[in-house]
């Protein structure tokens, strides 16, 4: 299949970018992770970090692999400030952009599935060959394969000095997906950009956790400890400001991503997306354990333990300012990891 057909394939799904790349280990990568997971950089950690010999190893995805095709898909929504007494979500999880990339990669690997069928059938009975099969499997927000390097090598994207994977029409408000496939395509190059000397995310970012360019140390970053089992650590609770999850400071500040309202304007396939860019920290202090779990289960916190999404609710009161009565009630809790930060909050409003 050639690079021309794959865009017009990609355009009819409503993909936002679309590349290809033979199938090869991501060697480079590979030795990255594992210097910074010496480094300590990734705290506790996991995902495609974990286990380096499998995501950065394409070829061991899928028997007879040929081709890694990698996709964006543009997340970005007008969104209100929040309102006091509410807590902010970064933009990626505002509705849930990788279930339905997940269902447009699979639509794309039926269609290339199909065309390479076809193609087969053609030279078979043009030569008595033997028509090559099809198969493919599609890999979104998966542990297994790390997505940004094979957007980086299909020229969907380049690394900026945040590490993010940043597009050229939509900067780096995607999510990116992949598609390894048995089928060969045609590979389209990486593209000719980068960051140049602007320093604005590194600059802009509240704990130092960019100070080294396009190196992340996960343990100073806002994002990582909303996420983690541990306590937030103190000297990180004041620069998290209102938010409960996520970070998005870094995106903000780019350049790249500068404009992507006026190109998202007259998206036909936005207007019916319901959005959450802000919640209440009542109804996270107050909910049904159950009932925040299920949900809130797009995103991710240890165990599904919703104390965790309370944890940084009460850091967000305590920065945003709202009723004392919601911490002093966990100021008194049986857990101590609320309790703590109860408490925190408390001198916080006081």
């Amino acid at each position: 299949m050639q690079a021309e057909e794959l865009a017009r394939l990609g355009e009819e799904l409503g993909l936002d970018a679309v590349g290809a790349a033979p199938v090869a280990p991501y060697e480079e990568t590979e030795r990255h992770i594992r210097e910074r997971r010496a480094r300590g950089l990734f705290g506790e950690m996991r995902f495609t970090m974990a286990q380096p010999e499998v995501s950065c190893h394409p070829e061991t995805l899928l028997e007879g692999a040929r081709t890694v095709v990698s996709a964006a898909l543009c997340y970005w929504l007008e969104g209100e400030e929040p309102p006091p007494g509410h807590g902010r979500l970064p933009r990626y999880t505002w509705w849930d952009a990788y279930s339905e990339l997940r269902e447009r990669l699979d639509e794309l690997g039926r269609r290339i599935n199909d065309l390479a069928g076809k193609a087969a059938e053609t030279s078979q009975t043009a030569s008595q060959a033997t028509p090559q099969g099809g198969e493919y499997r599609v890999l979104v927000d998966a542990n297994q394969h790390v997505d940004r390097e094979a957007a980086a090598r299909s020229g969907v994207g380049f690394y900026g000095k945040n590490t993010m994977l940043i597009t050229r029409r939509h900067g780096s408000w995607v999510v990116l997906g992949t598609l390894v496939t048995t089928a060969e395509l045609e590979a389209t190059p990486a593209l000719d950009a980068g960051c140049g000397s602007c320093t604005l995310c590194i600059d802009a970012c509240p704990t130092d956790a960019l100070e080294e360019a396009g190196v992340l140390d996960a343990t100073r970053c806002l994002s990582y400890w909303t996420q983690s089992a541990d306590p937030f650590p103190e000297e990180y609770r004041e620069a998290l400001g209102d938010r409960v999850y996520g970070c998005d400071i870094c995106q903000d500040v780019c350049p790249w991503n500068r404009g992507v309202e006026k190109r998202r304007a007259g998206d036909p396939g936005t207007r019916s997306v319901v959005s959450e860019p802000h919640v209440s920290l009542v109804d996270w202090l107050e909910a049904d354990d159950a009932e925040l779990a299920e949900r809130y289960d797009r995103l991710f916190f240890p165990r599904n333990d919703p104390r965790y999404l309370r944890r940084n609710a009460l850091v967000a009161l305590g920065n945003a300012g709202g009723d004392p009565a919601l911490a002093e009630a966990y100021a008194v809790s049986d857990d101590p990891l609320l309790r703590e930060h109860a408490e925190w909050a408390l001198r916080r409003l006081r």
